[in-house]
């Protein structure tokens, strides 16, 4: 059997860029200046001019990222955030890391990220903030999420983990909401050899607040004027993001070139891919198929040696330290029908052509025995 072919793969990006990579490392070891130093100031500089947005804040993770902005914003003990369960576990516990109380609504079926007409029976005299979440790379109707923010006075911060580089009507996420927030896991489509994240905004209160409690709440070093955090971006990771953020948008259109042969693939199959939305461009972190005989797909392919993967295995409110007591979770049919069904496809760019037919080959074969076992 052929190798194996993974979902994801990190190394293979490093390997294209090691020694650029290599160089950056060093100059930071060399340089002497490891926590928040020039790579850091840098980075901030050019993802913020890649997003469109004013201001960029790097801290030690996305979940960091998204406590920071909730913290920045005011939400606190007992107020209320509107999020999704579909979404990783990460968008949850930071809203509880906070004190604040996370509500579910439920998603669009087509596009998977949250529904806004399901959000304003959800909002209650506690309720301070919207949390919708561009889930695999694909955005959310934030037009409409932020006309019913507006109307209700709520503060509204992107989950921008998964999407990076993703659009709507030309404009990238991360710049509709009052703020938002990102990943560079190493698997994300910008992903450091570590951990990492950062806050968008296009505020220069809600940054200059922001970059003061991921260090303790210092304006001064070592006077705290209000109490913080130890979230940092570090140097080093610092120096690989601003080697690969040049490649970013050229990484992303091989995901969507990639995401189209296996659409081609499955035409007409009884697969169905991620819907094409008019007026979006999907930043294709991930390409999740729905599947009713998913189990039966997901083995035919490992016979075929190509590994998939269930993001997520369950819904947050399924999952067994959230289950029966987040409000919203008695209501998420579209969310709950979704994960019967979900099944991730391997998408990264380094994928090779022979890789990419390897897939769709295996793909047809699977539709074809399907469709020999129904006649």
């Amino acid at each position: 059997m052929p190798d194996l072919i993974p979902v994801a793969n990190p190394g293979a990006q490093f390997r294209i860029h090691a020694d650029e990579i290599r160089k950056a490392i060093n100059s930071v070891l060399d340089g002497g200046y490891y926590i928040l130093g020039p790579q850091v100031r840098a980075f901030e500089g050019e993802f913020a001019s890649f997003c469109g947005a004013r201001f960029c804040i790097g801290v030690a993770s996305g979940t960091d990222a998204l406590v920071l902005a909730l913290l920045t914003a005011g939400i606190g003990y007992g107020d209320e955030v509107i999020t999704v369960s579909h979404t990783a576990v990460a968008t949850v516990a930071a809203i509880e890391q906070v004190g604040a109380v996370p509500v579910f609504a439920d998603i669009d079926a087509v596009s998977r990220c949250m529904n806004p007409e399901a959000i304003t029976s959800l909002i209650s005299s506690r309720t301070k903030a919207i949390i919708p979440v561009h889930i695999f790379g694909q955005p959310a109707d934030m037009p409409a999420i932020m006309a019913l923010a507006a109307m209700h006075k709520l503060f509204v911060i992107e989950d921008c983990a998964q999407a990076h580089g993703a659009e709507i009507d030309g404009k990238r996420v991360g710049t509709f909401g009052h703020a938002a927030t990102f990943s560079f896991y190493p698997t994300k489509n910008l992903g450091a050899i570590g951990d990492g994240g950062a806050v968008v905004t296009n505020s220069p209160e809600f940054a200059d607040t922001c970059q003061a409690l991921r260090e303790y709440g210092w304006r001064e070093r070592y006077i705290s004027s209000i109490c913080g955090l130890n979230s940092r971006l570090d140097e080093i990771q610092a120096a690989i993001l601003r080697v690969k953020l040049p490649h970013l948008a050229a990484g992303n259109a091989r995901r969507r070139h990639i995401a189209a042969a296996y659409r081609q693939a499955l035409d007409e199959s009884r697969i169905v891919p991620p819907s094409h939305i008019d007026g979006t461009l999907h930043a294709m972190h991930l390409f999740v198929v729905k599947c009713e005989e998913r189990e039966d797909l997901a083995r035919h392919l490992a016979g075929h040696g190509i590994s998939t993967g269930r993001h997520y295995p369950l819904a947050v409110h399924q999952q067994p330290a959230y289950s029966g007591r987040i409000r919203g979770a008695e209501s998420l049919p579209v969310t709950e029908r979704l994960y019967e069904r979900l099944l991730s496809l391997p998408l990264f760019p380094e994928l090779t052509d022979t890789e990419i037919e390897r897939v769709c080959t295996a793909l047809k074969s699977w539709t074809g025995t399907r469709s020999q076992r129904i006649i």
